[in-house]
């Protein structure tokens, strides 16, 4: 049996030409696949909706995959980071410009700040002006590797102006 007789069977079951064209090109048949058997062991605990998990699965795929054909980044780290941490701890995000945090976890309010591969510290660079109590801070590896911490805003550096930093190493992995 080949690897392609599944356009056979489309073929049998009436789709159009258009529909196969379509089932060749990506090489299974769309129409059998639906989003709620996708399931991945990496995520097992999550807190998002399989759906919110597969767009995050589907966006690092691409981000590593674009990476691995041109060498270069896509520029989408505070999305990813964001993100992540909706799908790993079932924070919810603010409307999109929101100012003052990133989200709400249960009655805590969240700033995300995203450590790329491209960056050459660990530090991040933080708001004093935000409305949040707790930082997390997402750091993702060369190998599209996601790791996570936290840390309560009373544990911040205080900085001089309108921003302080903190350095990953200088974080609990308990948070």
């Amino acid at each position: 049996m080949s690897d392609w007789d599944f356009l056979h069977d489309m073929h049998d079951r009436g789709c159009s030409a258009e529909q196969i064209a379509d089932a060749a090109a990506c090489g299974y048949d769309p129409w059998e696949w639906s989003p709620s058997e996708y399931h991945d062991s990496r995520f097992e605990g999550y807190e998002a909706e399989p759906e919110l998990i597969e767009i995050f699965d589907g966006m690092v795929d691409n981000a590593k995959w674009y990476y691995e054909l041109t060498g270069r980044y896509l520029q989408i780290w505070g999305e990813l980071g964001e993100l992540y941490a909706e799908v790993k701890y079932g924070i919810k995000r603010h409307k999109p410009h929101t100012q003052g945090s990133d989200g709400r976890l249960g009655n805590d309010f969240i700033e995300i700040k995203t450590i790329s591969p491209e960056k050459n510290g660990e530090q991040v660079l933080v708001k004093l002006s935000g409305n949040f109590n707790k930082l997390l801070v997402v750091k993702i590896s060369q190998e599209f590797e996601f790791e996570s911490r936290f840390l309560d805003r009373k544990n911040l550096p205080k900085g001089a102006g309108k921003h302080t930093s903190t350095s990953w190493s200088d974080m609990s992995p308990e948070g």
